[in-house]
C-alpha cells in the first residue's frame, strides 16, 4: 500500500526544499462543496499532490477543500488539474497565486481531515452555505466601499489586522473565527439595510461570513471575491487606486506579503514602526510577535527579557521552566490574551529603568 502521509523529519525537508533549484509558486484555494467521502477523497488527492511534489497544508471536510501550497513551476497546471480532476464541483476553482514571493513557503505536504474546513462554532442545522452574499470584483469593491451607507468588516484576527487592512475597515475584536461570527452580527446590528463588505485573506472566512449575516437578518451582504490576495491582484493589474494598506499576513512562512509601502503596525517591544512578524525564540514560548531589527538583536528574537534569560538556559533548566505550564505555555498561540504577552508601555518601563 503506497504511503499517505509524511516520514522523514521536518529539517531534513526543510534543507531538502532550499536546495531545489527549481522556482516555486505558492497559491491558496478553496471550495464549499459536499465531499460525501473526504478521508478517500483526501488519499486519492495526496497521492497525486505528492507525486508532483507539492508542499503545503490542505484541509477536507464534508463541507470542502481548503489548501495553501508551493508547487513547482513546471508541474502547476498538472496540480490545478489535479484539483480539477478530483471532483466535478472543483472544475474552474480560483487559485490565488501569491503576490510576495519567492516560493520558499512550505517544505511538507500535510492534507488533514477535519470536522469543517473553517472552524465556525456552527450548529445551527437551518443555517445554508449555498446561501451567501455577492462577491465583489476589485472595481466593484472600490465602488462600494465609497459609498456613505456602506460598512467593511475585517473578518480576520486583530494580527492580520494589526499589519494591513482596507480603508475605513472596521476590527471585529476576537482571538477566533468562530467567536467573532456571532461578534460581528452583534457590532452591526441595526444596519441589516445598509451595505455590508466582509472580506479576509483568500476568501474562505469573509464567504462562510456573508452566508451567516445573510442567515441573521442582514439583507444586503457582500464579500471580497478571492479575498485580499485576488483583489491586491485585479487592482495592480486593472491599474485601480488600492484601498488595502499595508502588509496581508499569510499563513506560512513569510507571514505576510507586502501591498503597499504603509507600515501601520509597531514594534511590540519599543513602539518602532514595524510590521515584521515573528515568533518568539523561547521554545516555552513562540509567541507571534512583531519585532524591530533593533529589538531583534537587543532581546535575541525573544519576545521579552524574560524570554531571552530563559532561551539561554542549559536545557534541561528550560525543561523544568516549561515544565509547570499547562500545555506548554499554548505554544504558537496568536491571542491578545497569551500570559507572556505583555503590553508595551511595560517593556518601555523596563528600558527606561536599564
Amino acid at each position: 500500500m503506497p504511503v499517505l502521509h509524511n516520514r522523514v523529519n521536518n529539517e531534513e525537508l526543510k534543507e531538502r526544499m532550499l536546495a531545489e533549484t527549481e522556482p516555486r509558486t505558492t497559491v491558496s484555494f478553496y471550495k464549499y462543496f459536499h465531499i460525501p467521502d473526504p478521508v478517500l477523497f483526501r488519499n486519492s488527492l495526496y497521492l497525486s499532490f505528492s507525486e508532483l511534489k507539492v508542499f503545503g497544508r490542505v484541509y477536507i471536510a464534508n463541507e470542502g477543500i481548503n489548501g495553501q501550497v508551493s508547487v513547482p513551476a513546471s508541474q502547476y497546471e498538472a496540480m490545478r488539474d489535479a484539483l480539477y480532476a478530483a471532483a466535478p464541483e472543483l472544475n474552474g476553482i480560483r487559485m490565488n497565486i501569491a503576490l510576495d514571493d519567492d516560493g520558499k513557503s512550505f517544505w511538507v505536504l500535510r492534507m488533514k481531515v477535519r470536522p469543517k474546513i473553517v472552524a465556525d462554532g456552527i450548529d445551527d442545522p437551518t443555517f445554508d452555505m449555498a446561501k451567501t452574499g455577492k462577491y465583489l470584483k476589485a472595481k466593484e469593491y472600490n465602488e462600494l466601499s465609497a459609498a456613505p451607507d456602506t460598512i467593511i468588516v475585517d473578518m480576520r484576527n486583530h494580527y492580520e489586522y494589526e499589519v494591513g487592512h482596507f480603508e475605513n475597515a472596521i476590527e471585529v475584536p476576537s482571538d477566533t473565527f468562530r467567536d467573532q461570527l456571532p461578534m460581528a452580527a452583534d457590532m452591526l446590528r441595526g444596519n441589516e439595510d445598509k451595505n455590508i463588505i466582509m472580506y479576509c485573506t483568500g476568501g474562505i472566512r469573509c464567504e462562510k461570513a456573508s452566508a451567516y449575516m445573510l442567515h441573521h437578518g442582514f439583507k444586503n451582504v457582500f464579500h471580497v471575491e478571492g479575498g485580499i490576495i485576488e483583489y491586491a491582484r485585479k487592482a495592480k493589474e486593472e491599474n485601480l487606486p488600492i484601498k488595502f494598506k499595508g502588509k496581508n499576513f499569510v499563513f506560512d512562512e513569510r507571514l505576510g506579503e507586502r501591498i503597499t509601502d504603509d507600515v501601520l503596525a509597531e514594534c511590540h517591544v519599543c513602539g518602532t514602526p514595524c510590521d515584521a512578524h515573528t515568533n518568539c525564540k523561547n521554545d516555552g514560548c513562540h509567541l507571534l510577535f512583531i519585532q524591530c531589527p533593533t529589538c531583534a538583536e537587543k532581546y535575541e528574537g525573544c519576545c521579552s527579557p524574560e524570554c531571552m534569560e530563559e532561551k539561554n538556559l542549559p536545557e534541561d533548566q528550560q525543561r523544568e521552566h516549561r515544565a509547570g505550564r499547562e500545555n506548554g505555555m499554548m505554544i504558537f498561540n496568536k491571542s491578545k490574551q497569551h500570559p507572556l504577552r505583555k503590553h508595551r508601555s511595560e517593556w518601555k518601563a523596563m528600558r527606561e529603568e536599564e
